[in-house]
């Protein structure tokens, strides 16, 4: 068997040349335009701004890198043409190669043509989709963020629930699983909103600093703990060309899903050899697995929605027995009050009729002797 050619720089370089015809005897090139001649080939200055368009240079680095572009793509064409004295384009598996970049480049020139002439966001559907995620723009936060990664076991979200319950820190629960004999791996680092998963962002919008919460994610369970996190908005301006590049991407994929569909069902597609019996089974496969993938991300999202509930029912409740014991303690204090209140109006009470008691005493009626003798002093 032939060893496998790879499908690297010079065979793709080799299928352009097959498909736009750049060699000198079929097209000539202004002469303003020609940056290098390799033999009887030219090296425009085309080929070289198209590479670098598809590379992240820096402008004050262009020059340097067109240099280099241009040393690259001579020593491509001098491969080539060695490839092309030794008959290598009639071999086999160089021709399978120029034939499957070809087939490459062609398609993603339909897909490319067919995504440029799909309609821009409008203005209002930028309005609609900033409003609608104010964590990612009006209310963007700055996370600092410590969280442990536990593989998935059945039951231990709801577990970890309830000991993040008890816990004070993360350390904490990282303490309990290794009391359990609980594999996991614990992480801290600042996130800003939009590097944090979209699915479980908006219940990390509703977290305080220092809160831990428990977020299932797929092969697992993560606790995140808030350390701190800072207010850092966005303003609809800077956000606008984001939201346009998000959105026209977000359309372009489904139109080119819908697209390839409608072209694949107007096709006469035929399954041969052991790939016949097989088609209608993967088929199948593939539509079991696109609804079992369907479900679990709405139930994905029911469970997150439910779990956000939760944990807001859990927050009220708690709020509710805090306030409850407050007015408990309260009427305590009241009560306690106006009982010594009431103890010291019966002590005062109390004192007052002793008082009164002594002056009654005090004023009894002289003896019938005394009044006698008091009446002889008189007279």
């Amino acid at each position: 068997m032939k060893p496998h050619l790879r499908i690297g720089l010079i065979p793709v370089m080799i299928a352009l040349a097959v498909i736009t015809g750049c060699s000198k005897n079929e097209t000539q090139s202004a002469p303003t335009q020609v940056a290098a001649k390799v033999n009887s080939t030219e090296i425009t200055i085309s080929q070289i701004n198209n590479v670098l368009a598809r590379t992240n240079v820096a402008p004050e680095a262009a020059e340097r890198a067109k240099r280099e572009i241009l040393d690259k793509l001579i020593d491509t064409e001098l491969a080539k043409q060695a490839a092309m004295d030794k008959k290598l384009d009639r071999t086999p598996n160089v021709l399978q190669a120029i034939e499957s970049a070809k087939t490459e480049i062609l398609a993603r020139a339909y897909l490319e043509q067919f995504a440029a002439g799909l309609p821009r966001p409008t203005p209002d559907e930028v309005k609609k989709y900033y409003a609608d995620h104010p964590e990612l723009f009006s209310e963007r936060r700055i996370y600092s963020i410590e969280e442990i990664s536990v593989p998935a076991k059945e039951g231990l979200a709801a577990t970890l629930r309830e000991q993040i319950g008890k816990s004070h820190t993360l350390q904490d629960v990282g303490a309990w699983l290794k009391s359990q004999g609980i594999p996991f791996n614990a992480n801290s680092g600042v996130r800003a909103a939009e590097q944090l998963p979209l699915e479980y962002l908006p219940q990390m919008q509703t977290m305080k600093d220092g809160e831990m919460r428990v977020f299932e994610v797929a092969g697992g369970v993560q606790v995140i703990r808030v350390a701190a996190s800072k207010s850092d908005p966005v303003d609809e301006a800077h956000a606008t060309p984001r939201i346009q590049q998000f959105l026209f991407g977000q359309s372009s994929r489904d139109a080119i899903d819908k697209e390839m569909k409608q072209i694949k069902e107007k096709a006469k597609i035929e399954y041969v050899g052991e790939f016949a019996t097989s088609a209608a089974e993967a088929e199948a496969k593939d539509k079991a697995e696109a609804d079992a993938k369907a479900k679990a991300q709405a139930d994905a999202k029911a469970k997150a929605d439910a779990e956000t509930q939760a944990q807001e029912d859990a927050v009220a409740k708690a709020r509710q027995a805090a306030d409850a014991k407050d007015q408990a303690d309260a009427d305590a204090r009241a009560k306690d009050e106006e009982a010594s209140r009431a103890r010291r109006a019966a002590d005062a009470k109390a004192q007052e009729a002793g008082s009164k008691g002594a002056q009654q005493k005090g004023a009894q009626p002289l003896t019938p002797d005394i009044q006698k003798g008091l009446r002889g002093v008189i007279q």
